[in-house]
């Protein structure tokens, strides 16, 4: 296996790290949502100017047929930055799974306006203590010649700002994933806190009025779509470790003590190290991942894995991060807030590291139905 970067992929990285680069926001500040009256210095909008939020797009929608490998790279250099931008559920939660998954009318409808930077995508994808949940708890039953659906869903990010929303639930024949309007009747939608401050909310749905275009067209569609989600946090949660690194490697050589660098002691010289060796574990793991799943391979045991040392080693890592900075690593204004913050709410995402190791527990056990989540 070779996982060098062609030179689509390195070029797609430098391309995003340029377009980055100047934008760091507020520590601890909420990302804009996408807006057609936008600031010229706004980093969603100079992604999209870039060409970068249409990678996946087909090309009969002037995309460049690229897919979840190229995207990655996208959402690594995002975690680097820390950027505010909504890179992650947009990206990952919508249009790879609608690129992957939709009928040529649901691309056409949603993909292109997200592209452009005037329109999110995201997804629906955890309930009440069941995070990325296999089997739905929300319900979609026929009803005046419609779906009505029916169920509540957590954390879900952007869901205000988003289009549609794409919510995994159980029929009678089987788990579904439909394309909701969050403003439809029957969606309420409850504004939850965030570590990076970040818009998320909790979905209530009451018998909310869907089509059979609304849905998406395969039969393994809620799977699919985590290991899309899987994936893309992973990628940007990679990011986010190897931007903390840098941050941190930068700050002790140049912060001196007792006229020596901290970087010559050899007690911070340790804790670097360690910090070093979680964020390239991290990265080996879903560079592995994010490949198998971009050849066609079976990618679900790697997913998980790279869940679990993500979910059960970023937080210590970037706690180090902050214990090297002294006191200026707990000054909200000083960009390791941004790192960390998203590494919290990341973590949340996959669901925690007892989760994530319960995961794998029942992978080497053999529980029959395992599928990443």
């Amino acid at each position: 296996m070779d996982f060098a970067l062609d030179e689509t992929q390195t070029e797609i990285a430098a391309l995003t790290a340029k377009v980055l680069s100047g934008f760091g926001g507020a520590a601890g500040s909420a990302p804009a949502a996408p807006s057609k009256r936008v600031a010229p210095d706004d980093p969603w909008r100079a992604l999209a100017s870039a060409g970068l939020l249409a990678l996946a797009l087909p090309t009969e929608l002037e995309g460049d047929g690229l897919g979840v490998a190229e995207v990655a790279q996208v959402l690594t250099e995002t975690g680097r930055a820390a950027a505010p931008v909504p890179a992650y559920a947009a990206l990952a939660l919508g249009v790879l799974p609608i690129e992957s998954l939709g009928t040529p009318a649901q691309r056409a409808e949603f993909l292109p306006p997200v592209a452009a930077g005037e329109a999110l995508l995201t997804a629906a994808l955890h309930e009440p203590s069941a995070p990325l949940a296999a089997e739905p708890a929300a319900i979609a039953r026929p009803g005046d010649g419609k779906w009505l659906i029916s169920g509540v869903k957590t954390a879900v990010p952007y869901a205000a700002e988003a289009g549609r929303i794409l919510t995994p639930v159980t029929t009678a024949h089987g788990s579904a994933v439909y394309l909701v309007d969050p403003h439809a009747e029957g969606v309420t939608l409850v504004p939850t806190p965030t570590s990076s401050g970040a818009p998320e909310y909790t979905v209530r749905l009451d018998d909310v009025a869907v089509e059979e275009t609304d849905l998406l067209f395969d039969r393994g569609a809620v799977a699919a779509l985590h290991r899309f989600a899987l994936a893309g946090a992973l990628a940007l949660g990679d990011g986010l470790l190897a931007g903390a690194l840098a941050l941190t490697v930068k700050h002790v050589g140049e912060r001196t003590q007792f006229g020596r660098p901290l970087s010559a002691f050899q007690a911070v010289a340790g804790q670097i190290a360690d910090v070093y060796v979680a964020a390239r574990t991290v990265h080996l793991a879903v560079t592995s991942a994010v490949w198998r799943l971009a050849s066609g391979l079976d990618a679900d045991a790697e997913l998980d894995i790279a869940a679990y040392w993500f979910a059960s080693r970023a937080p210590e890592a970037l706690a180090t991060c902050h214990h090297l900075h002294g006191g200026v690593g707990v000054d909200e204004t000083y960009p390791l807030h941004r790192y960390s913050s998203a590494v919290k709410d990341l973590g949340r995402t996959l669901g925690g590291a007892a989760h994530r190791l319960g995961r794998l527990g029942e992978r080497v056990a053999g529980v029959s139905g395992c599928t990443s989540n």
